[in-house]
């Protein structure tokens, strides 16, 4: 499984964790939880063999299964289903066996009975390696997680990009490794997803560390619990479930602080003896000796746990706009013979609060993006009004630049500030210090959310379109982006499967893709909102 010994992780000159020492072990079923910021990301990519720790080592036996917060593969032109094969290797089995089987069909005489050897071997192998039961595994999994089989003969590139974390999702799941680590694996589910999900934790054999902030996930597959703590620099470790967690962390809390109350009175009172002494010239070797056992006092105690420090979030005040702000008219969208939408019509009034509603792949996403100018339509045309600024924020953070540094994103989304106000803007997100030097590429996906929110403040936009805003942020951070989207006064379009976030916008409309219908919110609109 996966051994750590006196592991130290760092974030430039921050030191994230210090001489961290833990197992997991078949049956090991780890919640791994913390603020934004606090190295959960940093910590997985290091126990999948993907980064190195500062100090300590760490040891693997038996295959580990990685999913990162936003997976990249490298070719996109494999098919999905292949791609998912390619956790067992059985991909590149099948491709030699329907190469062989054309050669049968084409050749004659000796070539034909070399391809029907060569069939007759990867036949062996291919069923050595789990055959078509492995195959089926494969497509049950798949469309368990919303991808069905017409989504497993594409090539990747004509997919969503929730789509393709869903496919490396069920690539992990597949895998049957030993050790699962998965980073934000509800990411992009519907609600029945989820709840698969959920049952199949609950039910794996090996081990798994997940980190998550679907609280009902955790709460039901979970049954230990890391706690890194960004204030100490360590990690608390919980052999209990989530509830008892959160029962124990409380009580240790309230421990920590009675000790310490009743230590200081002890000591301050130790404290104002020995300074009476002190005056006495024969006493003071006993004043010394009553201030040294006040320190010792003090010294012995754990630290009180220090509060979380939170993003403070607030939109923009939006620039001045006409009445109509954004205009899209007959927009479609295809990859390759994939059709993804037709026709759609939208008219985004100053103020306007839309939620675009849908199934995963149709085309919410895209709409976003078409919307933003990142793509063009095949068909159609998007119009902008008098005094259009927009502000797009990219559930795949494609608006941030991977090879700059937090503070050179920000001074591109405002070249126009102040460098000190930049940096004060910054600091509110919680990056300070050395943090701004931190090239993007090395953000863990909570701070590349941070990030790509900052640039909407500094932006003025008076017409925001959020996909997915909500995603890899701690319950804190996140609810300072309802209180964004509540008190934010422009226009907002809005791509979610948070229920709270939709509440938070109180939208105006709707627009239910992949049709383009429009119509006014209503409550009986709320119940697909987790299952879109």
């Amino acid at each position: 499984m996966i051994t750590a010994t006196g592991i130290e992780l760092r974030a430039g000159a921050r030191v994230l964790i210090e001489s961290a020492s833990f197992r997991i072990a078949r049956g090991d079923r780890v919640g791994l939880v913390g603020r934004n910021g606090a190295g959960k990301t940093t910590l997985t990519r290091v126990l999948a063999g993907e980064g190195v720790p500062a100090a300590g080592t760490v040891t693997r036996s038996g295959e580990v299964g990685y999913l990162p917060q936003d997976p990249r593969t490298g070719d996109l032109q494999v098919q999905a289903r292949d791609r998912i094969l390619s956790a067992r290797g059985l991909d590149a089995v099948l491709r030699s066996m329907r190469a062989a089987e054309e050669k049968m069909a084409s050749t004659v005489g000796g070539a034909r009975d070399n391809a029907m050897r060569k069939y007759s071997r990867l036949e062996t192998e291919f069923l050595t390696k789990g055959g078509y039961a492995a195959e089926a595994e494969a497509a049950t999994i798949a469309a368990s997680l919303g991808l069905p089989d017409r989504v497993l003969g594409q090539p990747l590139s004509t997919l969503s990009g929730g789509q393709r974390r869903r496919v490396e999702l069920a690539r992990i799941l597949f895998s049957d490794a030993d050790t699962l680590l998965l980073d934000e694996p509800t990411n992009h589910l519907d609600a029945d997803s989820v709840a698969w999900l959920r049952d199949f934790l609950k039910t794996y054999r090996g081990g798994f560390i997940v980190i998550s902030h679907d609280v009902n996930l955790v709460d039901e597959v979970v049954n230990r619990v890391f706690y890194l703590d960004a204030n100490r620099a360590c990690i608390d470790t919980y052999n209990m479930g989530w509830r008892a967690y959160q029962a124990q962390r409380e009580a240790d809390e309230r421990r920590r602080k009675r000790e310490r109350a009743n230590a200081e009175k002890k000591a301050a009172t130790l404290m104002s003896q020995a300074d009476k002494m002190r005056a006495k010239a024969t006493k003071t070797v006993a004043a010394q000796n009553m201030a040294r056992r006040a320190e010792r006092m003090l010294a012995g105690l754990e630290e009180v746990r220090a509060a979380d420090k939170v993003a403070k979030l607030r939109f923009p005040d939006p620039a001045p706009c006409g009445r109509t702000p954004l205009t899209a008219t007959g927009l479609s969208k295809s990859y390759g013979s994939l059709e993804i939408f037709t026709d759609v019509d939208l008219a985004i009034d100053k103020g306007s609060r839309v939620v675009v509603l849908g199934l995963n792949g149709a085309g919410k996403t895209t709409l976003l993006r078409l919307l933003s100018g990142v793509e063009q339509p095949d068909t159609g045309v998007v119009e902008p009004g008098h005094g259009l600024k927009l502000g797009y924020y990219a559930q795949e953070h494609e608006t941030l630049d991977p090879e700059r540094t937090v503070l050179q994103n920000m001074r591109s989304a405002a070249p126009d500030m102040e460098l000190g106000d930049i940096r004060k803007i910054l600091g509110s997100f919680l990056f300070s210090g050395d943090d701004v030097d931190k090239p993007a590429a090395v953000l863990s996906g909570g701070e590349k959310t941070r990030l790509a929110l900052a640039t909407l403040v500094v932006s003025s936009a008076n017409v925001l379109l959020l996909d997915e805003p909500t995603n890899n942020l701690d319950p804190a951070s996140r609810e300072e982006i309802l209180g964004a989207l509540r008190t934010f006064t422009g226009a907002v379009v809005l791509v979610t499967h948070d229920e709270g976030a939709v509440d938070a916008l109180q939208p105006e409309r709707i627009i239910l893709l992949p049709d383009g219908v429009e119509d006014l919110w209503s409550a009986d609109y709320a119940d697909l909102v987790s299952l879109a």
